[in-house]
């Protein structure tokens, strides 16, 4: 992570000194793509709702998949295996969430579709 630290020479002549500081000078570090975060920022701001949408409809898969692990640690060690055990969680959310929606016939015949599509265009 690179991050650019500076303190401006205007700061012993600044009139908002006191508010921002008790040292001769103000030392800032910004992180280089700090300014994608601050426009990320600025659209919550402007939009806070969207915020709590995205907490409803994000945060419920998360609370299920915790709950289906028992809330513990993952059983492997290492990323690749915790990363490949957290895949197969996600995967298995995603096929019950399916199954729900659609029902067993109606996914199986879209995975059998997509399946068959996906054969042709690699023989083409």
């Amino acid at each position: 992570m690179r991050l650019h630290k500076y303190w401006p020479s205007a700061c012993p002549k600044c009139a908002l000194k006191p508010q921002c500081t008790s040292s001769s000078y103000r030392r800032i570090a910004r992180w280089e793509h700090e300014q994608i975060l601050d426009a990320m920022q600025d659209r919550l701001d402007r939009a806070p709702e969207t915020s709590r949408l995205r907490r409803q409809t994000a945060e419920h898969p998360f609370g299920t998949l915790k709950a289906w692990m028992g809330a513990t640690h993952f059983l492997t060690k290492t990323l690749p295996r915790v990363s490949t055990e957290m895949s197969l969680h996600v995967l298995a959310y995603n096929l019950k969430r399916a199954i729900q929606i659609f029902g067993v016939r109606a996914l199986m015949q879209a995975m059998a579709a997509w399946s068959a599509s996906f054969v042709a265009r690699q023989k083409a």
